[in-house]
């Protein structure tokens, strides 16, 4: 249902409701982080709102009231549909301040009256088992210190200049912020969310233009990202990059097309990678990549007297092993050789 109702309005002319469209999406789809469902009520009463029958104040009454009503319905669902209410409604609106106030209040207005410490900074250390990091915790900030550190990483941006960066270097560097940012974990739970919310509220403070769907569907790797971001264990080989998270701002940011796959991401990936032996087609088709890095998949086939259907889906499975990235455009991109097994 929910996908069936997002693909009315994915073509939609009308600013307003295209934007509110892609708002509802992004805070439904962050949902996923913490592994929330709306309910079909939600679903309708977005609808209301991005039509413009109801305003964000009557859709947190009707889904307030909804829940009084329905005293049994599941508490996450109720988690879910409240959350994305208050998403869709800041992330719609103008207005932001870069600070760590700001920050801290819009952990309160997402989850004041689900969650006791709404908008407080937690007292008390956490670790969390991590899938992609099999089983393992990042390390996240000392309890003792965490507004304070809070302060500085704040306080280091405000000093960074964007001006004459590169476009490669941007991201880089956002990617940098926002990742220490999450680690930091300023709040016991919501943190993931929090920081999706802020990162695209500063985005757009930016001048970046955000309204895609990259968050919306692909939520759950934005997080596994940030956690390989912040993760090293040197006896397994392993250290925190930034790549995972740069491929994700770089679809969302350029519009490119970099497959997300939260399978690569994971910290025994490398090792069973590594024990896979290249088939001669891959071989060929690597070697092309590495000595020409813009050339296209039908001189590739051509080259290889392959079809061009066999060349799209070897490439697929190389993207897909993290073997071979797209850097750019479909059209005017380049390809990046990452390894070679």
């Amino acid at each position: 249902m929910e996908k069936e109702f997002f693909e009315v309005y994915s073509k939609e002319k009308e600013p307003t409701k295209y934007y509110k469209s892609y708002a509802w999406k992004t805070a439904i789809g962050l949902q996923k982080v913490d592994g929330l469902e709306p309910s079909g009520y939600l679903i309708k009463t977005a609808e209301q709102n991005i039509n413009g029958d109801i305003s964000f104040e009557d859709a947190h009454e009707l889904i307030a009231s909804y829940y009084k009503e329905n005293t049994a319905r599941e508490e996450r669902t109720e988690e879910a549909d409240k959350v994305s209410v208050k998403i869709a409604q800041i992330i719609s609106e103008k207005s932001f301040v870069f600070s760590p106030i700001e920050y801290i209040n819009i952990h309160k207005r997402l989850f004041e009256g689900l969650f006791s410490h709404a908008g407080i900074i937690r007292d008390y250390n956490i670790s969390k088992d991590e899938w992609v990091l099999d089983g393992d915790s990042v390390i996240y900030g000392n309890a003792i210190n965490l507004f304070e550190t809070l302060e500085y990483d704040f306080e280091m941006e405000k000093k960074f200049s964007y001006k004459g960066l590169s476009t490669e270097a941007t991201i880089t560097h956002i990617a940098k912020f926002i990742s220490n940012l999450w680690q930091i974990h300023v709040f016991g739970e919501g943190n993931t969310r929090t920081t999706a919310v802020f990162l695209i509220k500063y985005l757009s403070k930016l001048g970046f233009n955000v309204t895609n769907d990259i968050f919306a569907e692909n939520s759950w790797y934005f997080r596994n990202a940030l956690v390989r971001a912040n993760y090293n264990n040197r006896a397994k080989g392993v250290l925190e990059t930034t790549h995972y998270l740069e491929l994700f701002l770089r679809n969302l940011l350029l519009g490119e097309d970099n497959i997300l796959s939260n399978r690569e991401m994971h910290v025994n990936y490398v090792a069973i990678k590594k024990t896979e032996t290249p088939s001669v087609r891959d071989a060929e088709i690597l070697d092309i990549l590495s000595s020409n890095s813009s050339i296209t998949l039908q001189k590739v086939a051509e080259k290889i007297g392959k079809s061009l259907r066999t060349v799209k889906a070897t490439v697929k499975s190389l993207q897909e092993r993290g073997i071979v990235v797209r850097i750019g455009s479909k059209k005017n991109g380049n390809w990046k050789v990452i390894s070679t097994y």
